[in-house]
């Protein structure tokens, strides 16, 4: 798979040496790059009205006009899959980070290693995000990526997926969950949720991070809570 990696960066130096461990990288692990720069967020933002298809963003914080948390706040609202990496000078921004689900913050000057294993990191969960379940519904094929799942239901023989949009077939429970990967975790007879969307857990609940609340299962809690430890 080829990958599309932008530096944005208003310091040339900064942005040239990013650049050059990202070559290293990709020669290290046999992987094509295409790599664009710019050096301003409204730059990158008029390139990408015109061109979507970023993979990984490597983005400077302090910038001109547009720091690079207001930029990476209108990507969100619209690509979910980008993987966000965070290359500044500054730490006072981390928090930011994660309200835009950036994969990492790095400081600069930028440790190689740390680079190359972020890189491995966003590589990954962009293969994730890769897969999809197949479902056959009123006869036609429906791809669901399975990023976009948060979680899966079952009323009598009935299995309901809820992502961005709901889809109900007639199979069991069992045999959907074998489509899934390691990021789902079974939860009693009737649920399987992403642990990816999980934001809190109680005795009796979880909530997902878009404020749905489901019931949990006697039992559940301790199972549920290792699963997520694990996939952290």
């Amino acid at each position: 798979m080829a990958y599309r990696i932008t530096i944005c960066d208003d310091s040339q130096t900064d942005a040239g040496y990013v650049e050059t461990l990202l070559l290293t990288w990709a020669q290290s692990r046999q992987a094509e790059v295409h790599i664009r720069r710019f050096s301003s967020a409204e730059q990158y933002l008029f390139s990408y009205a015109e061109d979507k298809c970023d993979d990984i963003l490597l983005l400077d914080i302090e910038m001109g006009a547009m720091d690079g948390v207001t930029l990476a706040r209108k990507l969100r609202q619209e690509n979910e899959t980008i993987q966000i990496v965070f290359v500044t000078g500054y730490s006072d921004y981390i928090a930011e980070g994660y309200d835009v689900a950036a994969l990492h913050y790095l400081m600069k000057p930028v440790n190689a290693e740390k680079f190359h294993s972020v890189l491995d990191r966003a590589v990954e969960k962009l293969q994730k995000n890769e897969r999809v379940m197949n479902l056959e519904i009123g006869g036609e094929m429906v791809r669901v990526p399975l990023y976009q799942i948060r979680y899966l239901d079952v009323r009598q023989n009935y299995v309901t997926i809820h992502g961005k949009q709901d889809f109900t077939i007639k199979r069991p429970l069992s045999e959907v969950e074998k489509e899934l990967d390691q990021r789902f975790c079974r939860v009693g007879r009737a649920l399987i949720v992403n642990l990816s969307c999980v934001q809190r857990v109680t005795k009796t609940e979880v909530y997902l991070s878009d404020g749905t609340a489901l019931p949990l299962p006697r039992g559940a809690y301790e199972t549920l809570n290792r699963a997520i430890i694990q996939h952290t």
